[in-house]
């Protein structure tokens, strides 16, 4: 294996540790400190992550996804984005490991290199976990009031969305 690849990491954190030993610093309290700071975020952002991850269960598993799949599927092919890719979209914003399935199913029917393969691999590179994102933060901050943060976010997924099916067409056509 290349040098060049395999060293970066254990140098950066030889120069963190001797950089903290000049300095006098207890990297190991620090370490510990940080850790235990982790555990209490978790504990605050848990309950909010849970009903999110149910939520999306039920929405799957009642075939609402779907029907939000069929319903929408006009507007984006006039956005121009793949209408097999609606529910890539749906689930994206709610979840991300639920995208990557999504995205894998879309890989394996269409292929990786296909045009809604591409379309859905910038998609998932391209937009955000959004309601994890906003729970995670704004739950670790304890900010209970989300005011204009989920339109707006809403709407960065969607450019993401049309920009990522827009740079697939530019880049590699529509393939068909």
């Amino acid at each position: 294996m290349n040098l060049l690849t395999t060293m970066p990491v254990p140098l950066i954190l030889a120069a963190v540790g001797i950089c903290a030993l000049g300095k006098r610093v207890n990297v190991y309290e620090g370490l510990i400190s940080g850790a235990g700071e982790g555990l209490n975020t978790l504990v605050r952002i848990a309950p909010s992550l849970i009903a999110l991850l149910t939520a999306v269960y039920m929405l799957r598993a009642s075939g609402a996804l779907e029907l939000m799949a069929d319903l929408l599927s006009p507007v984006l092919k006039w956005l121009g984005i793949p209408a097999e890719t609606v529910g890539l979209m749906l689930v994206r914003p709610v979840s991300g490991s639920g995208a990557l399935g999504v995205g894998a199913e879309l890989m394996e029917t269409y292929g990786p290199d296909s045009y809604i393969g591409r379309v859905a691999a910038v998609m998932l590179g391209s937009t955000e976990t959004t309601f994890y994102a906003i729970a995670a933060y704004f739950g670790a901050a304890r900010v209970s009031g989300t005011r204009y943060v989920v339109p707006a976010a809403l709407c960065a997924d969607l450019v993401g969305f049309c920009a990522a099916a827009w740079a697939v067409r530019l880049f590699f056509g529509t393939g068909g």
